[in-house]
């Protein structure tokens, strides 16, 4: 399965500035195969350890933070010799050994030579830092998202309809096979970008089981917020996580604490929010007051919006069935415009930018607003119908300096009075950089 990432990690081994690298993500996004798959395709060598259950791997890194120790006993460990630049070391759940993770600044900092990937679902809540800190500014990180739409078309076979719709964006011309692609965009609504349920869908085309694989993830996510909570912020999390559905049934999707149960805070819930967002199961999209420059300046953090991070778990986790989605079915009218915001959200996210929304004084909203690599404020409208006008951005555009807006919809690509047109299978094409 091909993941735009190996780019990232091939650069990342030749940069004279390498750092070990965290590599983070979702559980079951695909994080242990790519490192595997990479330390395949660019190493003599690759030796793996999995800091879970593994008691004696953890014995290792207990003693002291001697380099020229630890690989000795590692390369023992592993029952393979450890090359500097040419083995591939990969620590995989490290958030289940926090001496693992400590070793990795004196790595950085008195083993440089030997490269490392670091891998875990849940780095930002998992660990307990009661005697080591996080080893800040001494590794480099990445993020592995879900499969987006081009990988979802490369995992399926039809990576020729791939480079037709980015050549039909470089242009901004109507792509020919518009109905095709819209037919397997509807098709990635239901299945998603998780690894399994892809593999499954592309092996099978059976929605049934690729249901049930999405369930085994959605508990596997449950599981993990009894595993690494305390059982009090275990209920408020599954409270958070249960209410996403109803979040983005409602017509204004700005999250609601009281969505969640009648009278509830801010306070007791904003770290909840947090773990599920750090564990890479949900999107945050956060209130913009101003069209200007730098976007974040303007952030209201109060205000947000809530995502699941894939479009599959969403439809499984909501009950809609595949043949729903699959047919336009006019019973999904009231959700279809939600359910094509989260994929945008998800979309956007794994090109790389960072999206806001914008209001202004409830008369107008604006989906999503990105600040570009050279500065400029690109304000973005999702339309999941045939009817693309929008009010609300012509008022953004009259307000703001924009050198061009996007309408994000079923039509074809195109580019008229300013807008650009990107069907909703295209919007894989928007790169920051």
């Amino acid at each position: 399965m091909e993941r735009k990432i190996m780019a990232r990690l091939r650069e990342w081994k030749k940069s004279p500035r390498r750092m070990p690298l965290l590599l983070s993500g979702a559980r079951q996004v695909g994080k242990t195969y790519t490192a595997l798959t990479f330390g395949k395709e660019q190493y003599k060598n690759t030796v793996y350890f999995n800091m879970e259950d593994a008691a004696e791997i953890q014995a290792i890194f207990e003693r002291d933070f001697s380099i020229e120790r630890l690989i000795r006993e590692l390369s023992a460990k592993a029952g393979q010799s450890i090359f500097p630049g040419d083995t591939l070391i990969i620590f995989d759940e490290i958030q289940a050994c926090e001496r693992a993770l400590a070793s990795l600044k004196y790595f950085c900092e008195n083993g440089p030579e030997y490269h490392i990937i670091a891998a875990g679902s849940l780095l930002g809540v998992a660990l307990k830092r009661e005697k080591y800190s996080f080893p800040v500014g001494k590794t480099d990180q990445l993020t592995l998202y879900p499969l987006d739409f081009e990988e979802f078309l490369w995992a399926t076979g039809r990576e020729k309809l791939a480079e037709i719709i980015r050549a039909a964006y470089q242009n901004f011309t109507p792509m020919s096979l518009h109905d095709t692609a819209l037919d397997l965009y509807r098709e990635y609504l239901v299945v998603g970008g998780m690894p399994q349920p892809v593999s499954i869908y592309a092996e099978t085309k059976d929605f049934n089981f690729v249901l049930a694989a999405q369930k085994a993830l959605n508990n596997a996510y449950i599981a993990d917020m009894a595993k690494y909570a305390s059982p009090q912020e275990t209920v408020k999390i599954m409270a958070a996580w249960g209410s996403i559905p109803a979040q983005l049934s409602k017509e204004n999707h700005k999250f609601q604490y009281r969505v969640i149960k009648s009278g509830a805070r801010a306070y007791e819930y904003e770290i909840p929010l947090q773990w599920l967002e750090a564990a890479g199961i949900i999107n945050r999209c956060v209130r913009v007051s101003e069209g200007k420059i730098p976007l974040i300046a303007y952030a209201d953090n109060d205000a947000f919006k809530i995502y699941m991070a894939d479009t599959g778990l969403l439809c499984s986790k909501f009950g809609i069935a595949a043949n729903v989605v699959l047919a336009g079915d006019h019973r999904m009218d009231g959700f279809k415009g939600a359910l094509a915001e989260n994929y945008m959200m998800q979309a956007l996210v794994a090109d790389g930018i960072r999206p806001y929304y914008w209001t202004m004084q409830q008369r107008a909203e604006v989906d999503f607003v990105f600040q570009d690599k050279h500065g400029n404020i690109i304000p973005i409208e999702g339309k999941s119908a045939d009817n693309v006008r929008s009010r609300s951005l012509k008022t953004f555009l009259s307000r703001y300096d924009c050198p061009y807006a996007i309408r994000v919809s079923v039509k074809n690509f195109g580019f008229e009075n300013g807008i650009q047109s990107i069907p909703l299978y295209g919007l894989f094409c928007l790169e920051k950089s």
